[in-house]
């Protein structure tokens, strides 16, 4: 393992390197998995190795000494991740969206936040929370639930309704300043922390306060790719990794010894396929500034919802008896079972497209 600095694997770094360095940490993650599994945070020799790969700086911009890679790079690292750790691939992409929603801010709090060389930045996008103007800034009160990552994160880009117009903002916000509720007891996925945070009357000042909607909208003529992409299609092209993963997670550890591991590697490719085709949609669209349709949108959620189905299919062919198999089973089933990567929820936002009628948004 090779440790570089902020400026050793640059925006130079290409794509297979960094899915090489990734794949090269795959030991260290799984022997650590369930350390993490029990105690429901990372190890930190987990968290050291994917700080060496290059891991944190994948959506940091490349003025800020990060790769500023593109998808079909990302959700080549992550998934690499999750054929080690199912938990360190899920936290992983929420650090790297997170991550790309500050490049967003102005460049003194961009200096400020990336000043940390390999900065872990989470962030909740569900404005559940209130911002009320002061002098300078906002006094903000509220929770947020499901950070992932929180309590072993730097900073949160959690989301908050602007007073009085009730306007969705993101803040920059240390985590210092946020308490934690320990309330993350689950059966899969344990090891991302994925616990609430609180806010009590923290001040934020003006310059780390960003109007959520040009966020999440596309910038088709932003000098950086990674930045024309509207976020939801980045998003979900990115969290389809860790589905992926996870099935050739599972096939690795039953070869040799599973029946039903045939039926399960076909799945697992299918899986990788979806989740690499919703990639490669969100790095061919943003190489050329393209416009979003509602079927661009809709195909790119049909890849994440059949890459988490199949994945899931993979490991309950499998439905292995050793506590690797049986915790990756549990991680690709708590994936499942979350809001925006639950297969249903995206077979109905395809439905509409298929049927030939054009769905909003």
């Amino acid at each position: 393992m090779h440790r570089t600095g902020a400026h050793g694997a640059g925006h130079g770094t290409g794509q297979h390197e960094l899915v090489r360095r990734a794949a090269e940490i795959v030991p260290v993650l799984r022997a650590h998995a369930a350390w993490g599994d029990e105690n429901r945070v990372l190890h930190e020799a987990s968290l050291e190795a994917m700080a060496d790969a290059g891991v944190l700086r994948l959506r940091v911009p490349a003025e800020h000494g990060g790769h500023e890679a593109d998808l079909a790079t990302v959700v080549g690292v992550i998934a690499e991740l999750a054929r080690g750790d199912g938990s360190a691939a899920w936290t992983a992409a929420v650090w790297a969206l997170s991550t790309w929603v500050v490049g967003q801010f102005p460049d003194d709090v961009r200096c400020e936040v990336f000043a940390k060389p390999d900065v872990r930045v989470t962030g909740i996008l569900s404005p559940t929370a209130t911002a009320e103007p002061v002098g300078g800034g906002v006094l903000v009160n509220g929770r947020w639930a499901f950070t992932t990552g929180a309590s072993q994160s730097h900073w949160t880009t959690n989301a908050a309704v602007l007073l009085p117009d009730r306007t969705p903002v993101a803040l920059a916000i240390p985590l210092v300043d946020l308490s934690v509720v320990d309330d993350w007891h689950t059966t899969g996925l344990r090891a991302t922390g994925s616990v609430t945070t609180v806010a009590k009357d923290v001040f934020v000042p003006s310059e780390r306060l960003l109007r959520l909607e040009p966020v999440l909208r596309a910038h088709p003529h932003a000098a950086a790719p990674m930045f024309r992409a509207p976020f939801t299609p980045a998003a979900c092209a990115t969290v389809s990794a860790p589905a992926a993963g996870l099935a050739r997670a599972a096939v690795d550890a039953a070869r040799g010894s599973a029946s039903g591991l045939r039926e399960a590697t076909v799945l697992a490719d299918e899986a990788e396929f979806h989740s690499r085709r919703a990639a490669a949609v969100v790095d061919l669209k943003a190489a050329d500034g393209e416009e979003w349709t509602p079927e661009d949108r809709a195909g790119v959620r049909r890849d994440l919802g059949e890459a988490c189905l199949r994945a899931r299919d993979a490991v309950d062919v499998l439905a292995g008896g050793s506590p690797a198999l049986h915790r990756v089973q549990r991680d690709a089933h708590a994936l499942n079972l979350h809001a925006i990567l639950h297969p249903n929820a995206n077979l109905e936002r395809y439905g509409p497209v298929f049927l030939g009628s054009r769905p909003e948004g």
